[in-house]
């Protein structure tokens, strides 16, 4: 009420607001302007590649289109899709495409799980049960290979890639992995 400075007004609001939000409220040392300054400490983090030379080895099977076995090592905290795209470089038979890159939009990294390995993974979300709902050669243990992260519980797991997948490009178009 009345007319304020619009200094005044800019104190009075922070006022407000820290009483509102339960806060306390800092008042600056006399002749000095209020500024809210917020530091975080600086993070450590490790590098993919240190973290994944010290992650247990997963051996497991995939099962190529053809119906042709391949024994795998992967590594604790790898993705089932991305691991895949590795993979494919030394052996072109294990394709499991992505088209989406692991956004939910798709279902062309379906995979189908072994039965006892299956009811390890974590329960699907409704993204990626909507998802599989598209996806073709459907079975009760399929899955989205970009939401299965290897663990050590996994090893000895049999993944099989479907006969074919549905991917809505032209004809022909094969997606490169990055």
């Amino acid at each position: 009420p009345g007319t304020r400075r619009p200094m005044a007004m800019a104190a009075y609001a922070r006022t407000t607001l820290c009483v509102a939000l339960r806060v306390p409220l800092l008042r600056p040392a006399a002749g000095y302007l209020a500024r809210s300054y917020r530091a975080t400490p600086a993070l450590r983090h490790l590098s993919p590649e240190s973290v994944r030379a010290t992650a247990a080895d997963v051996p497991f099977t995939v099962v190529d289109r053809g119906g042709r076995s391949h024994a795998v090592v992967g590594k604790e905290g790898d993705n089932l899709m991305y691991l895949a795209h590795k993979l494919q470089e030394t052996n072109p038979a294990i394709v499991i495409e992505g088209a989406c890159e692991a956004s939910l939009a798709c279902s062309t990294c379906h995979v189908m799980i072994s039965s006892a390995h299956f009811e390890l993974l974590d329960e699907p979300s409704e993204v990626e049960d909507d998802m599989l709902d598209q996806a073709p050669c459907l079975t009760p243990t399929s899955r989205l290979g970009c939401q299965i992260t290897i663990t050590p519980e996994l090893a000895g797991m049999v993944v099989s890639l479907p006969k074919f997948t549905r991917n809505f490009y032209v004809d022909g178009h094969v997606p490169e992995p990055h």
